[in-house]
């Protein structure tokens, strides 16, 4: 992991019940009017991308957002918003703020269905389209798993119990080094007051697994199509990433979307599962060779 910190910077937003800030961490020149957007998945924060951030930051602006209720982002106040059109909005403020008029966007899990959202919207600011293990049918074993651990007000009685347990539920991301789990999974923990003294718990708002849990077998059905319509209208092109052990894209979905896209490749990480973090040497080049065209 890189050793230079990026920029912290907030930007005011809003949703139905009022207004909240968003955190976003920034790499790179703030002049450069080239813009990468990386985004995270569910239960995450920006500072996934640090590996990425660095090794692209020389060509990119790259700005890691901590969507809405994670990391040092504002929690909403009606948990019922934690939703991707929420999200999708809350972006388009970002960028707005960083007065560009293009982006190049890398999304990992539920940052890819953000992306989906906004690169298929009409005259979107999406110029190129990262998709990292996620499309519009997303596999019920993996909700199933998600929605296990999502939500579950766990305390740890020491920083090094609250990493062991991330890298337990994050196991399938892959194999890494343990200083690699310590700086993917270290922004993932906060200190708490507990009833002994100081604690360890999870840096989101719990209250995020409201709509997770409450959405509807009807929901999920009528989600699906909608994403379907939303991806056949991204004009960007696009790479599927796909980790081979993935519970969540299947190899079945990856060539639905190559075929029903209008500029989709594709392309498989061995030995990983839902999802590539983007940390090893090969898999970063494969964001290199799309975003820049260099090996």
């Amino acid at each position: 992991m890189p050793s230079v910190s990026p920029r912290l910077g907030f930007v005011q937003c809003i949703s139905p019940a009022g207004l909240h800030r968003m955190a976003y961490h920034e790499w790179g020149d703030p002049t450069n009017p080239r813009v990468l957007m990386c985004v995270h998945g569910l239960t995450r924060t920006g500072r996934d991308f640090d590996t990425v951030a660095a090794a692209l930051c020389a060509e990119y602006r790259v700005v890691c957002p901590d969507v809405v209720g994670r990391g040092r982002s504002d929690w909403l106040a009606d948990p019922r918003r934690y939703v991707v059109p929420q999200y999708v909005s809350d972006m388009v403020t970002l960028i707005a703020r960083l007065n560009v008029e293009q982006v190049d966007w890398f999304g990992t899990s539920m940052g890819g269905l953000i992306g989906m959202g906004l690169a298929g919207l009409p005259k979107s600011p999406v110029r190129k389209l990262l998709l990292n293990d996620v499309g519009p049918r997303i596999a019920a074993s993996a909700v199933e798993r998600i929605g296990a651990y999502l939500g579950l007000p766990v305390r740890f009685k020491t920083f090094e119990e609250g990493l062991a347990y991330l890298q337990t539920i994050s196991a399938s991301f892959g194999r890494h080094t343990p200083e690699q789990w310590r700086e993917l999974n270290g922004a993932i923990l906060k200190p708490v007051q507990g009833a002994e003294g100081l604690e360890w718990g999870l840096h989101y708002d719990l209250a995020m697994a409201l709509p997770f849990r409450e959405t509807t077998p009807e929901q999920v059905s009528a989600g699906e199509v909608a994403l379907w319509q939303m991806f056949e209208a991204i004009q960007a092109p696009t790479l599927v990433v796909r980790g081979a052990q993935s519970d969540l894209l299947t190899r079945e979905t990856v060539a639905e979307m190559v075929a029903r896209g209008r500029s989709v490749t594709s392309v498989e990480v061995p030995d990983v599962g839902h999802a590539p973090t983007f940390i090893d040497p090969a898999q970063v080049a494969i964001a290199k060779q799309f975003f820049l065209g260099a090996a």
